[in-house]
């Protein structure tokens, strides 16, 4: 697990999720979309976003080398979302995901900070089948998956929740 790497696009790094991005995941988990889409994760302060990083995303990376990065711009740091690779309980493969600030929506970012990441899944982490689910309500994240020819494949319902999500499969193959 390195948790120093950081990886770069034209406009981005991507940099593992840590303990330093604290007030930065308070603030992204509280978003409006983030509660529509992704759902509450009650993280209301930032004792419960520390909590939040060591229970939920340091574990990914203990136990698979991958989990969360924390995207910023290159020109001024500025952190405005985060995308990666989970091993989520009720998933078939690993799944990607990604979320941003509001201001920093509809501005090509999730393409291309998602793009590296499922370069980095192929060509770093060997993987041959990528998930992701998205809300039936969340049309910008479907239009993105489909951009990242990542293909419709049904529905599913997560254990421990009643909610339909679309699930979407890209295969190496």
């Amino acid at each position: 697990m390195n948790l120093h790497i950081v990886y770069e696009t034209e406009r981005l790094l991507l940099m593992p999720t840590s303990v330093q991005d604290t007030s930065f995941i308070l603030e992204l988990l509280n978003t409006p979309k983030w509660l529509q889409f992704i759902g509450d994760r009650n993280v209301k302060n930032l004792a419960a976003a520390e909590k939040y990083i060591h229970t939920k995303i340091l574990p990914q990376y203990e136990k698979n080398g991958f989990g969360n990065y924390t995207i910023s711009l290159k020109e001024n740091g500025i952190k405005i979302g985060s995308c990666g690779l989970y091993d989520r309980e009720g998933i078939d493969g690993i799944d990607i995901g990604f979320a941003f600030l509001p201001t920093y929506e509809k501005q090509g970012y999730a393409f291309e900070s998602v793009s590296k990441i499922k370069e980095i899944a192929i060509n770093q982490f060997k993987l041959d089948k990528l998930s992701a689910i998205t809300d039936r309500r969340n049309l910008d994240s479907q239009r993105l998956l489909e951009k990242l020819d990542l293909k419709f494949s049904g529905f599913i319902v997560l254990p421990k929740s009643e909610e339909e999500l679309m699930l979407y499969i890209w295969n190496s193959n």
